[in-house]
């Protein structure tokens, strides 16, 4: 009997309201008392976060920039609060002062460590952390962009490998003061891979406050595969997740984990000179997914030529070439079911080259969650031609703003607001910037009004001729929870 990879029950009900064209289900509204008053729900910013992020690199001559922001909101008191990344023996990387305000850290070689950290009060809502990593030459060379991540027990890497040529490490970064525990599962075009012997059933130990890192190919019982999927859950404790993957000829970046298993997804942020870009996707469950692919551009959606859809058999691994799919104008990929009542939860990624012969540059784009009410990007940079944000309205039109933050040297914010078409996506470069700003800065998107949007941020920073780049997406930063409102008679709440 083939080995499925479990489906939890997130995915289900995203599949479902994938289906009811809902954001949420809900289940039927009991009839209100007649002597009493129910409590209502109320939204309220979150009072504590917390971000980890990974070693950046094992490079003598890497460069990391790290740059932090918790968005400004209105309403709220700025300066009273903290948040701090630190490193293991707990010395201070970052330290916000108030929100709005980024600020920004460097360090070099290989010796820079994870860091783990918090962020309480007016700090917390929406706090956001990225680590921006360049390497010069080497196998390693190339842009490394990662958004530090809020910690977790379930993560999807569709787009890793075990080929010849390819080094893809799983970092696991334990942010608590007790032992996590790590199992990692590799599947492939035929399913679930074995282990080399040795190996099975083994369970990854990350101590407190420490990152460990896995090589993924020894996983694998002499399988040499270019396209993979890697499952890590935890049985104890919480791990922040990410895959960092050098490859022969086209540098290096890091793979975050895709949006979780749902029915239709959303790549965006692909760069108009992508010369070459192939789709890996993944179907957890029992059930086959049959997707349909279009490239969401300005002006629309098409469907690439001969490569309309894609059939996914369930618990196995499948990719396809979309080849220079953006030809000169930036886009977004689209995945639907190709029968919309039948929806199959998939994961997806996108791995993208630009360049040419020896000059060619990887970078990878997981499925993203839509914005939201609000979601932060940071480490954008000033130059004209170094940031682009992209941003797709998938199904729906929608109004957006687009707030960029002061820069780490001063400046002041600048604020844009604009309509985006359904089944379009629209690329701005250069991004939004501050007035007069200088150094690192962040954008925030703020879903206003209509569908939901996605967005992406790319940051290109070229290195003798290399188009070195790195594109992050943007998600929801749950900056705010539903909280029950005070009642009357509390009694209420027991019946």
């Amino acid at each position: 009997m083939k080995q499925r990879a479990p489906l939890t029950l997130a995915a289900v009900t995203a599949a479902l309201a994938a289906a009811c064209g809902l954001a949420f289900v809900t289940a039927p509204a009991a009839a209100p008392a007649a002597d009493a008053r129910r409590a209502a729900a109320a939204r309220m910013p979150v009072e504590r976060s917390v971000l980890v992020c990974p070693a950046p690199s094992s490079s003598d001559i890497a460069d990391t920039t790290y740059t932090s922001l918790t968005p400004a909101s209105p309403g709220r008191a700025a300066g009273k609060g903290t948040a701090r990344l630190a490193t293991r023996e707990g010395k201070a990387v970052l330290e916000p002062k108030e929100p709005g305000r980024p600020v920004t850290a460097t360090a070099s070689g290989a010796e820079a460590p994870a860091l783990t950290g918090s962020a309480q009060g007016a700090l917390a809502p929406g706090w956001t952390a990225q680590q921006t990593t360049k390497v010069a030459v080497g196998q390693a060379r190339g842009l490394l962009g990662l958004a530090c991540t809020a910690p977790g027990t379930d993560f999807w890497f569709p787009g890793v490998s075990t080929a010849k040529g390819r080094q893809d490490y799983v970092h696991l970064t334990n942010p608590d003061d007790t032992v996590a525990e790590v199992d990692i599962k590799l599947y492939g075009p035929d399913g679930l891979l074995k282990p080399k012997p040795g190996t099975a059933d083994s369970v990854i130990t990350v101590e407190p406050h420490s990152t460990t890192k896995v090589w993924l190919a020894p996983l694998a019982a002499d399988a040499q595969l270019p396209d993979v999927t890697a499952h890590v859950t935890t049985g104890s404790g919480r791990v922040g997740a990410s895959t960092q993957i050098a490859e022969d000829g086209v540098g290096s970046d890091w793979l975050p984990a895709s949006a979780g298993p749902a029915g239709s997804l959303v790549l965006p942020g692909i760069p108009a000179d992508a010369a070459s870009v192939r789709l890996v996707a993944f179907a957890p469950g029992e059930d086959d997914a049959d997707l349909t692919v279009k490239l969401s551009g300005a002006n629309g959606s098409i469907s690439p030529a001969g490569k309309e859809q894609l059939h996914v058999k369930a618990g196995m691994t499948a990719s396809v070439d979309l080849g220079d799919i953006t030809r000169g104008e930036a886009g977004s990929l689209l995945l639907a079911p190709a029968d919309p009542k039948k929806p199959v939860p998939v994961v997806a990624a996108l791995r993208v080259v630009r360049g040419t012969g020896a000059k060619q540059e990887v970078a990878f784009i997981p499925a993203s969650p839509p914005v939201g009410e609000r979601a932060t990007v940071a480490d954008a940079r000033p130059d004209d031609k170094a940031t682009t944000l992209t941003l797709t309205a998938a199904g729906a039109d929608a109004k957006v703003r687009v707030t960029a933050s002061p820069g780490t040297e001063g400046g002041t914010a600048a604020v844009q607001e604009l309509t985006l078409k359904a089944g379009t996506t629209r690329a701005l470069t250069p991004a939004p910037a501050p007035s007069g700003g200088k150094g690192p800065y962040a954008l925030t998107v703020e879903t206003l009004s209509g569908g939901p949007v996605h967005a992406a941020r790319t940051l290109t920073l070229p290195q003798d001729g290399i188009p070195m780049f790195t594109v992050q997406t943007f998600a929801d930063d749950h900056s705010r929870v539903s909280v029950p409102e005070a009642v009357e008679d509390p009694s209420v709440l027991l019946r």
